[in-house]
């Protein structure tokens, strides 16, 4: 008989880690069973998988592997990195595979896993770029060729394949490519100095020490992070910031440069800390989490303020219409904030996480899951900012392999309890000791609706604690309440979490109310883009006016939101496959008297306003019923009016 394949750990495996606060679960442990993120990994899992393969074969990766491979003639098509698209994309089907059985889904993964293999050379080298376009050039030029970047996505898709169906295809290629690196680089008097220009493989190979046990993957990581702040990077002092390459990993205060590059950098750093314990290392990252949200986070939670560099800009620079806000940064965030979250257990963390992944993460897919936003502004004139591609396609694959592995994280255990971080209506396994196995059962509308319940499906007999979160936009609100099977119970937290301590029954339940009153935030006085503007959120859900959703005669690019006017909530069933939105008061411009001329005397410019009810929309769904103009932040009508309005 078949030996019974036993499911391997998710994307962060630090359930062995010895300096971790919490434990994630094992792959498969918390399956969604309804609700928005159930509805979006279903579409990911289904139409975007197919899509992204057939965009795969167009663009031409699977070219470039065959061509490497000696199995086809032509140019190599693409930039350096065009490997890590495919790697992306097979850990999204991975995880996928390990959710559902798909017959056509596996033949396109066993399709693509035989073509990358065959472009392997016999000493387990494998980019294609260079085997192809220069194969006198390997690791010749770490700053910019993407080697070890495309190694990085490499191991992680195929740690993904081993966890989730046991298939260990890729795991032999990826080890081959990883233990080819070990005899180029790694702290040994005859290895060369370097490190990656682009930062990945770190949270990879600590994954690969993390699968395998193997302590040379944990120390070729450390032997990389060391190389930053040395110069081996940048061509000019310019670049330094732009690589990372600015100062050691140790002495960084601030995050800057490239925002996919620092985010990930910062990832890997805390990976180590996790394995090691070496307290420098994870200070060093709460310092630039603290630079990160204090001065350079929009929103929405997405990251990275310039087109030039793709970058991080100076403090308070977060302008709207030229916001870059990657997705693969917002993406890189949550990676971040996930490893922050498993070191520390301290609940802001999980506050990103959600922020990130129903605005900046979230709006990089539309709805049909085919067409994809590479950076997410603020505010547009108009422009459709999806598209079904790209040539540097890293965002799409990326948002698959997010969707693909959701469940990850949900929730955590601990010796003393399980935690709960997120909320979405679904099935959780977990065993804080071998054999206390805990089952639980979330119900819930969320973020549509406030109430969480949870019900103890299955509990040993021995005390353990519940963590739920209590997120920070409703932190101190009086309309939290808990209940325990029917009746209130005391609202203790800490960390960001209500706790409740007992021996558990099955059916008990447990009920968590969390407010869900809209409400108009404003943003620091010294983000010059977002001064006498106000922006509209509802619970973690960010809105924007879309010219879609007004009346004909309001222009939301010279819309005006009334504070003081009552903002009302409604479900909306037929509405971008069901949203809540949201209806404020507030003023609108007639843009006549302005068609001959810029300026004009205050109070003509006065006379061509007039009261206007606006209708906002969550932002992540935006753009899906074609080019319109958009907003978050909408100006403040001035104080004046704000009195009149409210009758004082």
């Amino acid at each position: 008989m078949a030996a019974v394949f036993e499911r391997g750990a998710g994307p962060v495996d630090a359930a062995r880690s010895p300096h971790a606060h919490w434990r994630p679960l094992p792959a498969g442990a918390v399956s969604l069973t309804g609700g928005l993120w159930c509805d979006r990994q279903a579409v990911s899992g289904g139409a975007s998988l197919a899509h992204g393969y057939r965009q795969l074969e167009e663009a031409g990766n699977f070219h470039d592997f065959r061509l490497a491979a000696g199995q086809a003639s032509g140019e190599y098509r693409g930039p350096r990195y065009m490997d890590s698209d495919v790697y992306k994309w097979l850990e999204a089907a991975g995880w996928e595979l390990g959710r559902r059985p798909d017959a056509d889904l596996q033949r396109m993964v066993d399709g693509a896993i035989a073509t990358v293999a065959a472009a392997q050379t016999p000493e387990g080298y494998l980019h294609t770029y260079t085997q192809v376009v220069a194969p006198d050039r390997r690791w010749a030029d770490l700053a910019h060729a993407h080697e070890l970047y495309c190694a990085g996505h490499l191991i992680q898709a195929a740690v993904a394949h081993r966890r989730a169906t046991g298939d260990d295809r890729l795991l032999e290629i990826a080890r081959r490519c990883a233990d080819d690196i070990a005899t180029v680089f790694g702290p040994g008097i005859r290895q060369r100095l370097g490190t990656p220009g682009h930062p990945e493989i770190e949270m990879a190979l600590v994954e690969l020490y993390r699968e395998t046990r193997e302590r040379r993957y944990l120390d070729l990581v450390a032997f990389f992070l060391d190389q930053h702040g040395r110069g081996l990077l940048r061509d000019q002092p310019a670049e330094a910031a732009y690589f990372a390459d600015r100062q050691p990993v140790r002495e960084a205060a601030t995050i800057e440069g490239h925002a996919v590059r620092a985010l990930y950098l910062v990832a890997g750093v805390t990976d180590l800390y996790l394995e090691t314990g070496e307290r420098a290392l994870l200070d060093a990252t709460l310092r630039q989490w603290a630079d990160l949200v204090a001065h350079k986070l929009y929103v929405t939670g997405g990251v990275g303020a310039r087109h030039e560099g793709e970058a991080f800009g100076a403090d308070y620079e977060l302008p709207h219409e030229s916001a870059y806000c990657e997705t693969c940064a917002a993406i890189a965030s949550i990676f971040w904030n996930w490893r922050l979250l498993l070191a520390t257990g301290e609940g802001r963390f999980a506050d990103l996480i959600e922020r990130t992944l129903y605005n900046g993460f979230l709006g990089g897919v539309a709805l049909d899951g085919c067409r994809f936003a590479y950076v997410n502004p603020l505010a547009s004139d108009g422009p459709d900012w999806r598209a079904p591609w790209f040539t540097t396609a890293c965002c799409p694959p990326n948002v698959m392999r997010l969707l693909a592995s959701l469940g990850h994280y949900l929730a955590t255990t601990s010796a003393g309890g399980v935690q709960l971080h997120q909320y979405a209506p679904s099935r959780l396994e977990a065993a804080p000791a071998p054999d206390r196995p805990v089952h639980l059962w979330v119900e819930t509308a969320y973020p549509w609706r406030g109430l969480v319940r949870v019900t103890v499906a299955e509990s040993h007999r021995r005390p353990w604690q519940l963590a739920l979160r209590v997120p920070g936009w409703c932190a101190g609100d009086p309309g939290v309440a808990l209940r325990l099977n029917g009746r209130p119970a005391t609202l203790w937290t800490r960390d960001g979490y209500a706790l409740i301590d007992k021996v558990w029954q099955r059916g008990d339940v447990v009920e968590l109310e969390l407010p869900l009153t809209p409400r108009a935030v404003a943003a620091h006085p010294l983000i010059e883009a977002a001064r006498g503007c106000v922006a509209l959120e509802r619970g973690p859900v960010v809105y924007c006016l879309e010219q879609h959703d007004q009346g004909h005669d309001v222009d939301v690019r010279m819309a005006e939101l009334d504070t003081a006017a009552p903002l009302a909530a409604d479900w909306r069933e037929d509405l971008l496959g069901g949203v809540t939105a949201l209806s404020a008061g507030g003023y609108a411009t007639d843009p006549a008297p302005w068609r001959d001329r810029l300026y004009r005397p205050l109070a003509e410019a006065d006379a061509a306003r007039r009261p206007a009810r606006l209708t906002a929309i969550p932002y992540y769904a935006r753009g899906n019923r074609g080019p319109a103009p958009m907003r978050v932040w909408a100006p403040r009508a001035t104080s004046e009016e704000r009195r009149a309005t409210s009758g004082e």
